[in-house]
């Protein structure tokens, strides 16, 4: 029986768009990357038209209830990407100058969005990013747009990763996009990636890193049954000269935790400071009358709306608020949004309601109408409340159901300034679509499961004080050179607007840094890939900032 140890280049943890940049930037300069993914590997013939149990709606999410916030996020090869809404804005300038509750620039000085738009560019070029024209928006959006109208603001559509020659407005793009309109990872840098030999391994859930005796990383993992993710199907370990770690920002603090006691002390920041980018939801149920008359709607067939199920993900955006010059806390973008059953249904609640909120016969009653319910996504800027608590015995939390539900020990208590945001935000929905009586409006509660969130930043936060942030300005974790983290848990803060375009920025920035330091342990990479597509504009863009990066 052979002992012989796996061993290769860069192990990436994850999939995602930190994962996926990463190791197709990485496998395309030469070195021998491989990807440990927890989730499964679904074809796009495998993304179902439903919510049931066993379907791509369970299998290919991670929904982590902690104390006070829980966390949606992606659970299969290509992660985020996959049930992302495809919604791909840059952060506002302002973003970079928050202070949040540190009381100074939260952000390495080396990251502005001047310094980051070239990277911008980068991403755009590869997922084919295009702002949608206003022929293009959703029976939602184009409502939401008209009631900003009507109410005195303004609206805009957003820039998004779909290709609306194949859209079909079927709005299961949350349980992936069987017709590959959505532009996820499967589609461009995970293929490129393994056009030039990376390897991906589906249900590999990592543990823990230890070192090797010459130095270098181990990798510990346990292969996840295909069907019942609480049971295992054995475990293992792969040696890497670099680790990449992008698991998500509610599971790369917990696998660092768990490291503690194999590499090392962790930096302070590794666990802490916990981003919910804010986010909060609105239900509002329209008036389909008033929809008619005050903002001159008709769909045709006699309907003003009534098509909550019809369309895709967000396709327009108040960003009114989105104002350097306004104080921080006080900034925030209210976004159309569709939440297909499930969360969407269970936490709305009745607005005027005389029982309870949440449940019981008036639900009964507003479920009745909920072809003319319509969603209002608010981003705000919090405080970086989130804290992780001690790790589970394995994973990232607590496996409650056979997919998707998990106990996690992230804990996050809002402060007054997040607060004061989300009520600041709260009665700006209310007060654009309650104008007139054209809708009543209620945010979804917080009762069930606390706050929520589709987007975690921030656990692994990149910075330049020591104490606040877990790696530094190239992404590397203070203190263990060779590992660094390029997922959505490197983001300083909240960033008023979807995250995934700035999380797929700053890991398209890290790649030469970690092409540098794999230069350094003796493995023969070089930097310089094009676009997945083979475009090259985005490269002469950033080939004049790479020497400070990989300088060392």
């Amino acid at each position: 029986m052979s002992n012989a140890v796996e061993r290769t280049d860069v192990l990436v943890i994850g999939s995602g768009f930190g994962g996926a940049i990463t190791a197709y930037h990485l496998a395309a300069g030469g070195a021998k990357v491989t990807v440990l993914e927890r989730g499964p590997w679904l074809q796009s013939s495998e993304f179902e038209h439903d919510y049931k149990l066993g379907s791509s709606y369970t299998r290919a999410f991670d929904f982590t209830v902690g104390d006070g916030m829980s966390v949606l996020g992606g659970n299969c090869v290509g992660g985020g990407s996959v049930v992302y809404f495809a919604a791909m804005p840059r952060a506002p300038r302002f973003v970079f100058d928050r202070h949040g509750s540190i009381g100074r620039r939260m952000w390495p000085e080396a990251v502005s969005r001047d310094t980051l738009d070239p990277w911008y560019d980068r991403v755009e070029e590869s997922l084919s990013i295009e702002k949608q024209d206003w022929s293009d928006v959703s029976y939602a959006g184009g409502l939401w747009a008209a009631a900003c109208n009507h109410s005195g603001r303004t609206a805009n559509p957003l820039p998004a990763a779909v290709d609306n020659t194949k859209c079909v407005n079927c709005n299961f793009m949350m349980a992936g996009c069987r017709f590959e309109a959505k532009q996820s990872l499967l589609l461009n840098y995970l293929p490129a990636a393994l056009a030039h030999g990376a390897e991906v391994r589906p249900l590999h859930e990592v543990q823990y890193i230890s070192r090797t005796p010459d130095g270098d990383y181990r990798v510990h993992f346990n292969i996840v049954h295909d069907e019942d993710y609480r049971l295992q199907a054995g475990s293992g370990t792969i040696d890497a000269k670099i680790v990449v770690i992008a698991a998500g920002a509610g599971a790369t603090p917990v696998i660092l935790q768990r490291s503690e006691a194999h590499l090392g002390t962790m930096p302070h920041a590794v666990g802490r400071y916990f981003s919910g980018n804010g986010e909060r939801l609105n239900t509002a149920i329209i008036d389909e009358e008033k929809a008619a008359a005050l903002l001159g709607l008709d769909r045709g067939n006699g309907l003003a709306y009534a098509a909550n199920a019809i369309g895709k993900g967000p396709t327009v955006a108040n960003w009114d608020r989105l104002d350097g010059s306004l104080p921080e806390y006080t900034r925030y973008s209210l976004e159309q949004l569709y939440f297909p059953p499930g969360l969407g249904t269970i936490l709305a609640q009745v607005p005027d309601a005389t029982g309870p909120t949440w449940f019981g016969a008036e639900k009964k009653e507003i479920l009745k109408r909920w072809t003319s319910w319509l969603t209002i996504f608010t981003m705000i800027e919090d405080d970086n409340e989130g804290v992780f608590g001690p790790p589970p015995a394995t994973g990232n939390a607590h496996r409650i159901s056979q997919q998707m539900l998990g106990r996690g020990n992230l804990s996050y208590q809002p402060t007054g300034n997040t607060q004061k945001a989300w009520d600041m935000s709260d009665a700006e929905v209310k007060e654009i679509l309650e104008k007139d009586g054209l809708a009543k409006v209620m945010p979804w509660t917080n009762d069930l499961v606390g706050a929520y969130t589709v987007h975690p930043l921030a656990s692994c936060r990149m910075g330049d004080d020591p104490h606040t942030s877990a790696l530094d300005d190239r992404n590397e974790l203070r203190g263990h050179p060779g590992i660094f983290v390029t997922d959505g848990s490197s983001v300083p803060g909240a960033l008023t607007v979807n995250p995934a375009m700035t999380i797929s920025a700053l890991a398209e920035r890290a790649v030469p840094g970690i092409v540098a330091a794999a230069r350094e342990k003796g493995v023969d990479v070089t930097y310089g890939a094009p676009a997945p597509s083979g475009g090259k504009a985005g490269r002469r863009g950033v080939l004049p900032l790479v020497d400070g990066l990989t300088n060392r």
